[in-house]
């Protein structure tokens, strides 16, 4: 028995089918081969085509299925994992309105700000878990003021894993856990927020039909099924955004377990038991994939919104004509601290776990007669290593203090100096599986489709592939050297901030 996931990606879709019995792969494919765009058509924003989504997956499966490696009859449920926080609107004919608002775009802050106010601190702190920020809400109602006539047309509102799963089979649903992505569940009522809909004019009949994220969410349509060499009827047994389906695939589902990953964005996700939250909503609390209102289990989420982008970055101007691989081996032989270069690497929208700030990248301290590309490979990744300790304290302030940390071993875990520079910056352990987001939606469907009995059966062949302790160094000195500069830049935002609000008084 085979199970097929979808990882829809903000670089690209990958595609994997899994072999039930033994858990494991036997075939993967990723399209496109070069990075998806992202449409930026003012500072800060940023958008994707959902109908661009659609067509890559539909390309990964049927490169899955040129493998030869297995049956497509054989696929017995399909699962979903999507780019979070992203808002995907479609009209009556369930034809999409406009590019989805996805993750990193910032307009929406200040909708996220005003409502914030208006609903009082304490109560959207404690019934939200969160500040609206710059969710899925947010975005919405900055649709709603800037696009009315668009907005009119709006017949339901999805996060990309709810669309990808109505283009399978006509039917539109979504999950608690996707509707506390965007802010809009209040945890203490279980139910949708009447705050949140009624501050900003939303009505409930925009929210698709609320089912578990373990369980079907329609079955695949013929008219679908026969141009992907499928079978009818298949259901669409799991979705799930990417960090709680990346903790997930790493069997992540307990209080106290904690997963990482480095990919486009980083991410430290940590599940609890409690309705948790940061009092100034830096780190952030969705609901985790196995949440039910009669068993509590929360995904306490740190996002920094560029790693992997970043790293990508460098290696565009930088290291064109070399491999990753190349990279990583340059950056090994500079020392550790980078002889004082130190990168920001805050470049991909408004930071969370920096109250909202648009910082940017920054190099500080390069020297023209000593710091060379190997220098700033290791410097970057070293930055991105201090910004994942800046915000793993954050979650520590709040009563997350991980032990060990399981990451899977892909994105910028595949680089031996990022994992141990990572491992000796937060002083926590790592433990590195195989692990793969569409492997994981497709264990997900799995489970919500019965053919394991618990979760805890979908994952008994998990391997454990390195553990990563952490050794005596000076990384503690370059952190804190880092953090410096970083607490000089947010305050030099501020300064400009103000003075930008009182040029715009003045003016007024």
């Amino acid at each position: 028995m085979l199970l097929l996931g979808i990882d829809i990606g903000t670089s690209s879709v990958k595609v994997s089918v899994v072999d039930a019995g033994t858990q494991k792969a036997i075939a993967s494919a990723q399209y496109p081969e070069t990075e998806s765009p992202i449409i930026s058509l003012q500072l800060g924003w940023a958008e994707q085509s959902p109908d661009m989504w659609w067509d890559q997956a539909q390309q990964a499966i049927k490169l899955c299925h040129n493998s030869g490696a297995y049956n497509p009859d054989d696929v017995a449920a399909i699962g979903i994992a999507y780019q979070m926080h992203g808002l995907v609107l479609v009209d009556k004919n369930q034809q999409v309105l406009r590019n989805s608002i996805i993750w990193c775009d910032s307009r929406a802050v200040e909708y996220g700000d005003k409502a914030f106010a208006a609903i009082g601190e304490e109560k959207s702190l404690s019934h939200l878990l969160n500040s609206p920020g710059n969710f899925t809400a947010a975005k919405l109602a900055w649709v709603k003021e800037n696009e009315p006539e668009l907005y009119a047309r709006i017949d339901k509102i999805m996060l990309p894993g709810d669309f990808i799963a109505m283009k399978l089979t006509g039917e539109i649903t979504t999950s608690v856990s996707a509707l506390s992505e965007g802010i809009f569940i209040d945890f203490k009522e279980n139910g949708l927020s009447k705050d949140v809909m009624n501050f900003f004019g939303f009505s409930e009949q925009l929210i698709p039909a609320v089912n578990p994220v373990f369980s079907s969410h329609g079955t695949l349509t013929q008219s679908i099924a026969t141009p992907l060499g499928l079978k009818a009827g298949i259901p669409v047994a799991y979705k799930a955004g990417d960090q709680p389906n990346n903790a997930l695939s790493l069997n992540v589902l307990n209080p106290g377990e904690v997963a990482a990953t480095a990919g486009t964005s980083g991410v430290i996700y940590g599940v609890s038991d409690q309705l948790a939250y940061d009092p100034q909503s830096r780190v952030n609390t969705f609901a985790h994939v196995n949440y039910t209102n009669e068993q509590k289990r929360l995904g306490i989420l740190l996002c920094i919104n560029g790693t992997g982008s970043l790293n990508r970055w460098t290696k565009s101007l930088f290291g064109a004509s070399i491999s990753y691989g190349q990279m990583n081996e340059q950056a090994k032989q500079v020392p550790a601290g980078s002889n004082g270069l130190r990168v920001l690497p805050f470049g991909n929208g408004a930071e969370r776990m920096l109250n909202n700030k648009l910082v940017g990248v920054h190099f500080h301290n390069i020297d023209l007669n000593m710091h060379t590309q190997s220098h700033i490979f290791r410097a970057v990744q070293e930055g991105i290593a201090c910004a994942f300790r800046y915000g793993l304290d954050i979650m520590r302030s709040n009563g997350m203090n991980p032990t060990v940390i399981r990451a899977g071993k892909a994105n910028l875990f595949l680089s031996d100096l990022f994992a141990e520079t990572f491992v000796n910056v937060t002083g926590v352990p790592v433990e590195l599986y195989k692990n793969d987001g569409s492997v994981g939606a497709a264990l997900g469907a799995g489970i919500g489709a019965g053919i394991f009995a618990t979760p805890a059966e979908a994952f008994k062949h998990m391997e454990k592939v390195q553990v990563i302790e952490p050794t005596q160094n000076n990384f503690e000195e370059i952190y804190q050297e880092w953090k410096v500069l970083l607490e000089k830049q947010l305050i030099a935002e501020d300064a400009i901030n103000q003075e930008t609000n009182q040029s715009i008084n003045i003016n007024n």
